[in-house]
């Protein structure tokens, strides 16, 4: 058996008036989320991150992607254990922000998510399940759903044209 990384990525996607893409996925239902995944062996988070979101999305390399440069570490839940290597206990998320010019509606994986809706800031940071995820929301948006500095740059143009 070939046993996960215990290193993830969380990518929130952004669009224009403070809107963040949630996905549910298949199993456990009702288990709201933005894009994540697991680097794969050799893989950085960057590109993990680019991966990631063409796989659960289909936004391709037009799509601005930035590095928030910041990570957090929880332990691994007991559903989800039995993937990961014996003794390991903790992951390591890092966090990027894909800006997007216009809501858009994304192309599933049907084997991993069942929906998705886009959001403002403050009714899915209420709406995800993990509190990593909220957290995420909470430093791009500014807590309780305002914009901050990140989330101003996230819902202008400028940033919508970076890469």
């Amino acid at each position: 058996m070939r046993y996960k990384r215990p290193q993830s990525v969380l990518v929130l996607v952004c669009a224009p008036g403070a809107r963040v893409l949630l996905l549910e996925r298949v199993s456990p239902p009702g288990f709201w989320q933005s894009v994540t995944g697991s680097l794969e062996p050799g893989e950085s988070p960057r590109m993990a991150a680019r991966r990631e979101l063409w796989e659960e999305t289909g936004f391709g390399a037009d799509v601005p992607l930035l590095d928030l440069r910041q990570t957090r570490r929880f332990p691994i839940v007991p559903p989800w254990t039995a993937r990961y290597a014996p003794g390991t206990r903790c992951n390591t998320e890092h966090w990027f922000m894909a800006c997007l010019g216009a809501a858009r509606m994304p192309h599933l994986n049907p084997a991993e998510h069942r929906r998705w809706r886009w959001l403002r800031a403050r009714e899915a940071a209420r709406r995800v399940f993990s509190w990593s995820n909220r957290e995420a929301i909470d430093y791009v948006f500014g807590g309780a759903g305002g914009l901050g500095e990140l989330g101003t740059m996230a819902t202008s143009s400028p940033l919508s044209r970076r890469v």
